[in-house]
């Protein structure tokens, strides 16, 4: 069990003995309740200190979670609460705390369809009750499409991940005929660009599966699971977008955005390694250090005419082809009646 649950275990079960009216607590009998809290939670032999119960009561006492419990000793020797009807459940919030609280509640009420989220509607429903929150619309609106196919696999994968699990996975990629199944060990979920995707092992090799390309999944229980131990900011810090390469080494991207554009560049720059080269009237070079992948090569395109790639050549050369084919995609359109 963790330290703050532990922590928490601790404060709940001593304030439950310092508002018992009929009994009376020494330090040694709120060390033994303590103590004898975890071992229910834990269902295994929980030691509590003298001095992890005096800094918790210390703590109480101070401002420091909030509590400012009015704990005394009398006769020297029992704890107790000054005020009876003081409980570490009934502190009162100002108004500032209650419309901090509303504004948390109306961003987490655009989850609850989410499919991550279904269980918090109980909880989200209580936090209205609990803070009288009003019926008010949301201020803040985030980006997303309950709708997406594929969000109905989260909850499968995330637990597969959590619990460590192999999955068996039905797959049919954009550009093949036929379904395909994938043995993978499921590392990481990640969005981009509201659409979901899966980091998984496969075969040795890491993939990222779009999960609006899955047809089903199940739990291959006889297979041993392999960690690779990932972690999201580091495995992601080079790229733009999901697609990782193991062996490309990261590149630099040096490109111009013209004066219009180049203040919404500055503001949400496209990779973290973003700084500007040099600036004039007409715009704006910036560099970035990344691999580079479809999911760049789309952004980078997204700006049309209005960003021009100096480096790498290869990059340039592509992106120019591209804006040809496009250009002559539109020459020769012929729109029907």
């Amino acid at each position: 069990m963790s330290s703050n649950k532990n922590a928490l275990i601790r404060y709940k079960t001593l304030d439950k003995c310092l508002k018992n009216k009929y009994k009376q607590y020494t330090l040694e009998d709120l060390i033994d309740e303590c103590s004898e809290a975890l071992f229910e939670f834990e269902g295994k032999e929980s030691f509590v200190s003298k001095r992890t119960v005096q800094l918790d009561l210390q703590n109480m006492r101070s401002e420091k979670f909030g509590y400012e419990a009015p704990i005394e000793v009398y006769e020297r020797k029992y704890y107790r609460y000054s005020d009876p009807d003081y409980s570490i459940h009934n502190i009162s919030v100002n108004e500032s705390d209650l419309k901090a609280m509303n504004n948390a509640v109306q961003i987490l009420k655009q989850f609850k369809d989410f499919s991550m989220f279904k269980e918090m509607n109980g909880v989200i429903q209580k936090l209205e009750d609990s803070i009288h929150s009003t019926n008010q619309k949301s201020i803040i609106h985030l980006d997303k499409n309950e709708q997406l196919k594929g969000l109905e696999h989260i909850d499968v994968l995330y637990e597969g991940i959590l619990n460590k699990k192999v999955l068996n996975i039905l797959y049919k990629s954009f550009n093949a005929r036929e379904s395909s199944n994938f043995v993978v060990h499921p590392q990481l979920l990640k969005e981009f660009n509201n659409r979901w995707f899966l980091i998984c092992l496969h075969k040795g090799k890491m993939y990222n599966l779009a999960l609006d390309r899955m047809e089903s999944i199940e739990t291959d229980e006889k297979i041993k699971f392999i960690d690779q131990d990932l972690d999201g900011d580091e495995y992601f810090k080079d790229i733009v977008g999901v697609t990782v390469s193991p062996t490309m080494e990261p590149r630099n991207v040096v490109f111009f955005v013209d004066s219009s554009n180049a203040p919404y560049v500055k503001t949400k720059p496209l990779h973290k390694s973003q700084e500007i080269i040099s600036e004039n009237e007409e715009g704006t070079i910036f560099k970035i250090c990344v691999q580079i992948n479809n999911e760049l090569e789309r952004l980078l395109l997204g700006f049309g005419n209005c960003l021009i790639v100096h480096k790498p050549r290869k990059l340039r050369l592509r992106m120019e082809e591209k804006f040809k084919s496009g250009s002559q995609n539109y020459e020769n359109l012929i729109v029907p009646d």
